[in-house]
């Protein structure tokens, strides 16, 4: 269908109208087709020919009445908007007008617009559902300061590449839809609502996605080494543990100026598992402090800087790592070294200090240093070259004092041998004289307890042997009997199968030809005898008979009574 939007114009008074024949100038038409028509004198085509707007399911369209009319019980006033949602054809009539057309904008649960009632003016967010916009209704744009949209737009990993002082390429973001951002694990971030005056804090892994009201509250970190302020920016706070470097100035008592590169292991200590109100205030807590890494730095390097100043360069040198743990820990009643030391305004605890470098500041320090290192090398290495050639004479002198034991020990043991042979031989002389009678009768002996073992081991392996025999063929018949009874029993089963199936072959075959002759016919086969038989008497026209054989003998007198007993009855 197509539609003709017919515009008459200001004319002379012979342009004609209507079907009266009136002029009407300056009204509107409408003519829907199919339909062919020429434009009348004074008439002219609007737009053109027109196409039907045809809308789906996810559109619509804004009208707005142009003219007051009244349609389908409803007033509409000029001015007056709606909406006509789809899927239907529309074509608009003189007295409205098409504002705008408008689609269906799918989200998913993590995604969302800002929609704006241009009648109240109040902003909200509709998330994880389609929407369309209805005609008191608008895209509204969040604007968020500069740096918050670089940090949004930036490809840089908040925990991966978390020393990074640039901000990475930016991307383009669509101000329409809701602000999201992916707290990553172990870390948190802070939103504040301008409108409740109430901030929240998101632990990642999570999804935050921004109210109209919400925005992030941005960390401006200190960086470098020594720390600078503001180095790093990030919308998320690394819960830890990690790291920090540091480099600081020092001073011992005699003035001898020190730069300690120091590293601290830090972690924030918080508890997910208390309830409501303490939760949101022990979060809060976590962004009390909004540089917590310059804050921490420069309290720990006060208290390591008076440290040091109560203490020369020569103890300081030697006892340094101890001076150090203990002015950041403090000791306990045992005058021991504590294992962390906590922030209680943002409860950040430091667990370890790690000293990677001591440099003097000063040039005249560091050759004095240096010349006490080569002279503190050489002393210990003519105390350790002493130390070596005392234990190298040490041993020299066991080694002789082992070896002249040994010398005794092997003369010892050598005599003892000796002893042992001159008895050893002795003894066989006696054995050669004495011992060849004993040496034949223990022979024999031997030679008949073998041949006893010997009768005795057959016996046992023939007995074995029988039984064995014995065993396999008590296996073999109990085999062969326990086979037969499987055929006889398998034999049975198979004829009582058959003789089932035979008796239910029987018994369907008998079914089936009672049901195909019928009860009717098989009555009909049995009387038919004597049905045939009555039938041809009474066409004979008799009315008693008596049928014999011819061999068996009647009783003439009972029957001959029946006769004239049936003729008295009539």
């Amino acid at each position: 269908e197509d539609g003709c939007c017919i515009h008459k114009a200001v004319v002379s008074t012979q342009s004609t109208g209507g079907e009266d024949g009136k002029n009407r100038l300056g009204q509107r038409k409408l003519v829907k087709g199919d339909k062919s028509f020429f434009l009348q004198p004074g008439e002219r085509l609007e737009a053109g020919i027109q196409d039907v707007h045809i809308l789906g399911d996810d559109e619509a369209l804004i009208l707005k009445a142009v003219l007051g009319y009244e349609e389908n019980g409803v007033r509409r006033e000029p001015g007056h908007m709606w909406m006509v949602r789809g899927p239907c054809e529309f074509i608009p009539s003189i007295e409205m007008e098409i504002i705008d057309r408008r689609k269906a904008m799918p989200l998913d649960e993590n995604e969302g617009i800002y929609v704006r009632d241009i009648k109240s003016g109040k902003v909200r967010a509709v998330v994880g559902q389609t929407y369309v916009l209805n005609q008191d209704e608008e895209l509204w744009e969040k604007n968020l300061p500069e740096q918050i949209e670089k940090l949004l737009s930036s490809e840089i990993d908040p925990l991966a590449d978390r020393n990074a002082r640039s901000q990475g390429s930016a991307k383009s973001r669509q101000k329409h839809k809701v602000v999201t951002y992916r707290v990553p694990h172990n870390a948190a971030a802070q939103i504040y609502d301008y409108k409740a005056k109430r901030a929240r804090v998101v632990f990642g892994p999570d999804l935050v996605m921004l109210a109209p009201d919400e925005h992030f509250t941005q960390l401006s970190l200190s960086g470098g080494k020594p720390k600078r302020p503001n180095c790093i920016r990030s919308l998320c706070l690394l819960l830890g543990p990690d790291f920090m470097t540091d480099i600081i100035t020092v001073e011992t008592s005699d003035h001898a100026r020190l730069a300690l590169q120091l590293s601290y292991n830090w972690h924030f200590e918080y508890n997910l598992a208390a309830d409501s109100a303490s939760y949101q205030a022990d979060a809060s807590a976590l962004f009390a402090v909004p540089d917590f890494v310059g804050d921490a730095c420069k309290a720990l390097a006060s208290r390591i800087r008076g440290a040091v100043a109560a203490v020369p360069f020569d103890d300081f040198h030697r006892n340094s790592a101890r001076i150090i743990r203990s002015s950041v820990f403090g000791l306990d009643d045992n005058m021991k070294v504590k294992g962390s030391f906590k922030f209680n305004a943002n409860r950040l605890v430091i667990t370890n200090v790690d000293i990677q470098s001591v440099e003097p500041v000063d040039q005249r320090t560091r050759d004095s240093l240096q010349k006490s290192v080569q002279l503190a090398i050489e002393i210990t290495t003519n105390s350790q070259e002493a130390t070596a050639r005392h234990e190298a004479e040490r041993l020299e002198q066991e080694a002789k004092g082992r070896l002249e034991r040994q010398k005794i020990d092997d003369e010892a043991e050598a005599e003892k041998a000796r002893t042992e042979l001159l008895k050893l031989q002795s003894m066989s002389a006696a054995v050669e004289s004495t011992g060849q009678a004993k040496a034949e009768a223990q022979s024999r002996a031997e030679s008949q307890k073998i041949e006893g073992q010997a009768a005795v081991e057959q016996a046992q392996l023939k007995a074995e042997a029988q039984n064995i025999e014995a065993s396999s063929e008590l296996k073999r018949i109990n085999d062969a009997r326990a086979g037969e009874l499987e055929y006889v029993k398998a034999t049975n089963t198979l004829e009582i199968e058959k003789a089932k199936e035979m008796a239910s072959i029987e018994t369907s075959k008998f079914q089936n030809m009672v049901t195909t002759l019928g009860a009717e016919n098989i009555a009909k086969i049995a009387t038919s005898g004597h049905d045939n038989q009555l039938a041809m008497l009474q066409a004979l026209g008799l009315q008693s008979t008596l049928i014999t054989d011819g061999s068996t003998p009647l009783n003439l007198f009972n029957t001959a009574k029946g006769f004239v007993g049936a003729l008295e009855d009539k």
